[in-house]
């Protein structure tokens, strides 16, 4: 997280110029900030009013720690825990746990964030399956936890384990992107066996590149195309790999999360075909159950913003 330099203020500020970040909680207003450099800002305010030895988690943990997320609302709160003796505030925007432990921030950040398998745990109480593997994916890719101690602690019982270990039995760290997580569980679900991140040869052994998916015993190979890919010198480079790829055999399909989300049913049809298999309906089912219940579906992610809204406990009419 980038440093700033102007504090936040703890009071009222009425003048033009700042930016409220909670009751009693003022920034002043800067142009041209991204997004990390605001969520920093805001985290210094909130440091404010948070106690001694809190850290953030849930979410907001999981940004501060560089992993990728599910799709989030708009307005999302900040998340944070305290110790079991320490006051608890509840502001709007905050959302604070008490914990039943000791806290242990991650070394060498800016900010105190939680233990990268705690974060993951607090996440599963609110959010699906789908949601928490996209996570656990990249926290398992960048070595930040291991199935060892997320298993662990998904033996604890506490509030999350049925989640988190649902997770756990889906995550693969091979996964490079938050869409690819959803293709992968998108092919599992309708019966699709594939190896991820494979390598790709020619007919002559030569390498000619990498793929998300390639069907097994196939040279069929389905990959995530996200907005990246329509970057213009990303186009040209995919370009160049696609007459690779024709050139060795390999016959490619690529997929939105629109594809995934909003047609699953003829994206199906579509693999269906190229894998000439007959179509089963009722293997969306899994697909629609996994996705019903994370924040890719809209009555999903209102459920989980009124839970939000109830935590935090007030009620803001600013």
């Amino acid at each position: 997280m980038p440093k700033t330099h102007d504090p936040p203020i703890r009071g009222e500020m009425r003048r033009v110029g700042f930016r409220r970040v909670s009751h009693g909680l003022f920034l002043t207003v800067r142009e041209g900030m991204s997004d990390d450099e605001e969520l920093a800002r805001d985290l210094e305010a909130w440091l404010l009013v948070l106690p001694p030895g809190a850290v953030f988690t849930h979410v907001t943990g999981a940004r501060l720690l560089g992993w990728r997320l599910p799709r989030l609302p708009e307005q999302v709160p900040v998340f944070a825990a305290v110790e079991e003796h320490q006051p608890r505030p509840r502001r709007s925007g905050l959302i604070c746990s008490r914990l039943r432990r000791v806290t242990t921030p991650v070394p060498g950040l800016r900010f105190p964030v939680d233990r990268p398998e705690e974060i993951l745990l607090r996440a599963s109480r609110d959010l699906g399956v789908l949601d928490v593997l996209i996570m656990l994916d990249d926290a398992l890719r960048k070595q930040h936890v291991t199935r060892a101690s997320v298993a662990e602690l998904v033996t604890s019982g506490r509030p999350g384990v049925r989640v988190l270990g649902k997770a756990l039995q889906l995550a693969d760290p091979k996964s490079e992107s938050a869409g690819e997580t959803v293709l992968r569980m998108f092919l599992q679900a309708i019966d699709v066996a594939v190896d991820s991140q494979a390598e790709l040869h020619d007919e002559h052994g030569q390498f000619v590149g990498r793929g998300d998916f390639v069907v097994k015993r196939t040279r069929k190979l389905f990959e995530f195309d996200g907005d990246v890919h329509r970057d213009m010198r990303q186009h040209r480079g995919d370009l160049r790999r696609d007459r690779r790829l024709v050139g060795a055999a390999y016959e490619r399909s690529g997929f939105s999360l629109d594809d995934l989300l909003n047609h699953p049913a003829p994206t199906m049809h579509e693999i269906d075909r190229l894998l000439e298999r007959p179509h089963v309906s009722s293997r969306l089912t899994r697909w629609r159950r996994l996705v019903s219940g994370s924040l890719y579906a809209p009555d999903s992610r209102q459920r989980v913003m009124n839970r939000w809204r109830r935590a935090m406990g007030v009620t803001d009419w600013s």
